[in-house]
């Protein structure tokens, strides 16, 4: 017997009308805003939101097919994600800064019976591509279950009113369906966050889910079988592998697109530039003047302890312990923006991102400090137009 589950929280998002502020993580553009709306007024909206006028720009002039119950058709979704040009005229920001083909795999594998994993080190947009692939194919991105050591089977599959349970006994009005199993019921795109971090029986519970299509309700002698749409992201990172590795019969139920860090210094420049600009308009920060240099000075010190090699190739590094992400880089930056604005001239300077690198580099007090020292000293304190760069870093190490 199937049963059928009604949302119990948040309404999936029925079109794209109201566009809100901006906001999000990972290689991302930016994106405007109405002020008044009340999503406008979140701190951090959610991508449907921060970004429905250019889902329903896409929408009103995409002509090509659509997956049963998608808001958008497989290229609609692509250009929504990487950005582009409509007949119209309306500019469609990039969300992601990348590869094209694996923004395309991505979106196809959604559009097959296989679940999509994304993998890779921390900071390479995970988290952000699989929230504006969920908007994009399903106008919600919220059916998310994160991911923690902590993670309970009922978070997954479902959970009990305990109230209404000891009262009444197992029954419709007292089960509480998970995100994963409202979005099986409604043909939507569930997200799990880092999945890794789950324990490994809990992750097992996906495999049905998966495989069959169908989530058994044994206390009910019933079972929820997901309709044409379902299909479930799930975020993994590199550096998580040996905490709770994926079983192979749960790996086998993923088709696995691994996001790799920025290929080039200019690109990783670009998405930082663009994240921190749409970061410091949703915080009402004033733009920052001449604030590149000191961009590329954290992407290049970010970059080369990362690489362990100085971008001339000529000098070995020792890299901390660190991931020196990008997602960190933007942080370091964003932080900077804030001292110059509220505790500087409002020109972002090398003493406002100074402390930021530090305390990004700096994880292991003993070893990490050994590894900052030196960088600074053979490589940053030789580097032509550093000096001042140099003079701050020193000046926060001591």
């Amino acid at each position: 017997m199937s049963v059928s589950v009604e949302p119990t929280s948040v309404e999936p998002s029925q079109n794209y009308s109201a566009p809100a502020n901006t906001g999000g993580t990972g290689s991302a553009g930016s994106g405007g805003s109405v002020p008044g709306t009340e999503a406008a007024q979140a701190l951090r909206p959610h991508a449907e939101q921060a970004f429905a006028a250019e889902l329903a720009a896409l929408a009103a002039q995409d002509d090509r097919p659509r997956p049963a119950r998608w808001k958008l058709s497989p290229w609609a979704v692509a250009t929504y994600l990487l950005g582009g040009a409509l007949p119209d005229g309306t500019v469609i920001t990039p969300k992601y800064v990348g590869p094209r083909r694996i923004v395309e795999v991505a979106v196809t594998t959604l559009a097959t019976d296989r679940a999509l994993l994304l993998l890779g080190v921390p900071g390479t947009a995970k988290t952000w591509v699989s929230e504006h692939l969920a908007a994009a194919v399903s106008g919600d991105s919220t059916l998310l279950v994160q991911g923690t050591a902590g993670t309970p089977e009922e978070a997954i599959r479902y959970g009990w009113n305990y109230a209404r349970l000891l009262a009444h006994g197992p029954s419709r009005d007292a089960l509480v369906p998970s995100p994963v199993m409202r979005a099986m019921a409604q043909g939507m795109t569930a997200r799990v966050e880092e999945l890794t971090r789950i324990p490994a029986d809990v992750q097992d519970t996906l495999i049905t889910i998966l495989s069959e299509k169908t989530l058994p309700i044994p206390e009910l002698g019933e079972e929820v079988q997901a309709v044409r749409g379902f299909n479930l992201i799930a975020t993994a990172n590199d550096r998580d592998r040996g905490v709770n590795d994926l079983s192979s019969a749960l790996r086998r139920r993923f088709n696995t697109v691994v996001l790799p860090l920025p290929e080039t210094p200019e690109a990783e420049v670009d998405i930082v530039s663009r994240r921190v600009d749409q970061i410091g308009r949703s915080l009402d920060l004033p733009a920052a003047p001449d604030g590149i240099e000191e961009i590329r000075r954290v992407v290049t010190v970010f970059r080369e302890l990362r690489d362990g090699v100085t971008t001339d190739g000529r000098t070995k590094l020792k890299s901390p312990s660190g991931t020196l992400s990008t997602a960190e880089a933007i942080s370091v930056v964003t932080n900077g923006l804030a001292l110059a604005a509220h505790f500087g001239d409002g020109v972002l300077r090398a003493g406002d991102v100074a402390a930021g690198i530090l305390g990004a580099v700096v994880r292991d007090p003993a070893a990490d400090r050994v590894v900052w020292q030196e960088y600074l000293e053979t490589v940053v304190r030789e580097r032509d137009g550093w000096k001042d760069f140099y003079r701050a870093c020193r000046e926060v190490t001591a």
